[in-house]
């Protein structure tokens, strides 16, 4: 079974940073990956993908510019690095995986492995 693992979530005041990781296990082919997050009183809502080879690389709007993804050349290792943080980024940050690239990587559908997910609390 394919399991996925986030780490580097924590507390952080407004404007700093912090760099998530999400490895998973238990498959040998490589994985698209991707970062979504749960917002308390909002729901969740999608943040970013890579794919296998990093060729394709998508954020969302809300995010593109603060956030960075990136991942180990050939291992099914993620990492979601978030600057200049703000209130709004609160949130349970889920790691997913899928077989192949997702055309449309903000549907949770697209997405067949997910992680249980790590913590982001920012302080104004």
């Amino acid at each position: 079974q394919v399991q996925l693992e986030e780490n580097g979530g924590g507390s952080m005041p407004a404007g700093g940073s912090l760099r998530l990781s999400c490895v998973a296990s238990g498959t040998s082919s490589r994985l698209s990956m991707g970062w979504f997050r749960l917002i308390l009183g909002k729901g969740r809502e999608w943040v970013a993908a890579i794919s296998q080879s990093s060729n394709n690389i998508a954020y969302d709007s809300r995010v593109k510019g603060r956030f960075t993804i990136s991942r180990d050349k050939g291992k099914n290792t993620v990492y979601l690095q978030i600057d200049s943080l703000n209130p709004d980024d609160s949130a349970m940050y889920y790691c997913a995986a899928a077989p192949d690239w997702p055309h449309w990587p903000e549907r949770e559908s697209e997405w067949n492995y997910w992680g249980r997910g790590t913590q982001v609390t920012v302080s104004s």
